[in-house]
């Protein structure tokens, strides 16, 4: 029994260097922006040997003044997905990171952001194009219960509204340190990315849904993660505190840290383990 358990040890810790997930990168067209739009596609490892198997899918939302490489060049995301599937740990799906990056200086300025602005309806764009086309492009299983939602900061606002307004179409959505509200007093906006922040707030949002909406808000399981140093503590606790008084069934962690990708590196393999127990549920 002792060799049988020292072997077992052996074949998990070598089974992430053996692995074969790969990356895709894929550009589609947008008719909504009228432009050329990335994202970065983790397809795990046995993808290309079973051609009949269909798989979850995890949406994974990157930060401000990043893009779609984030998650795989500076979250080692890869790498954590492979050892996580490898271990038994997390159910391997496809992880689609889209790209809403902005056009200026650090990947920051006009057109960043998750949400619809004046002549860039990103939001639109996700789930009537890029969603439909990762999804017949794919072996992706493409029903509710087996599509999950999450994302960082930025991420973590636009993971938390797409959930919130489409909750028949996620399973489980997990933010992790989320910008989830902002800017709560009167004020001149001077971009659009601030002006959509404060117009897509989670927390206003979730403040005047009606009981309807509420009802089907509670079909997504949901988890939100933030660090005890992170300066995006605060709106973290309100959106939590007020999914509770609203009677939205939601898991809560604080952990030691901030705003930093070390972080989040923690956070990933425990999501990666909440949304398969969703997608088998």
């Amino acid at each position: 029994m002792k060799h049988l358990l020292i072997l077992a040890a052996t074949l998990c810790l070598a089974a992430p260097l053996t692995a074969r997930s790969r990356l895709e990168t894929v550009t589609l067209h947008s008719e909504l922006l009228n432009a050329d739009k990335s994202c970065t596609v983790y397809l795990p490892d046995g993808y290309d040997r079973d051609t009949t198997r269909r798989y979850p899918v995890l949406y994974l939302l990157h930060g401000a003044s990043d893009t779609h490489t984030a998650w795989v060049e500076k979250g080692n995301m890869q790498q954590i997905a492979d050892e996580a599937f490898a271990a038994g740990l997390a159910a391997p799906m496809v992880i689609v990171m889209p790209d809403a990056s902005g056009e200026g200086e650090n990947h920051t300025g006009i057109h960043m952001g998750y949400f619809d602005v004046p002549g860039w309806p990103y939001e639109r764009f996700f789930f009537e194009e890029l969603l439909p086309e990762m999804e017949q492009r794919y072996r992706i299983l493409g029903d509710k219960r087996h599509r999950a939602i999450a994302g960082l900061s930025m991420g973590g606002g636009g993971t938390a509204v797409y959930a919130l307004r489409h909750p028949e179409l996620f399973g489980s959505a997990c933010t992790m340190s989320g910008l989830l509200d902002i800017f709560p007093s009167p004020r001149n906006y001077d971009n659009d990315f601030q002006r959509s922040v404060v117009e897509n707030s989670p927390v206003a949002r979730l403040r005047g849904m009606s009981d309807a909406e509420l009802e089907a808000v509670r079909t997504v399981r949901w988890w939100v993660d933030c660090g005890d140093d992170d300066f995006l503590w605060r709106c973290n606790l309100d959106f939590y505190a007020l999914m509770r008084e609203r009677n939205v069934p939601i898991q809560y962690r604080m952990r030691d840290g901030g705003h930093s990708w070390r972080y989040w590196q923690k956070v990933l393999p425990d999501a990666l383990t909440f949304f398969s127990i969703g997608f088998g549920e």
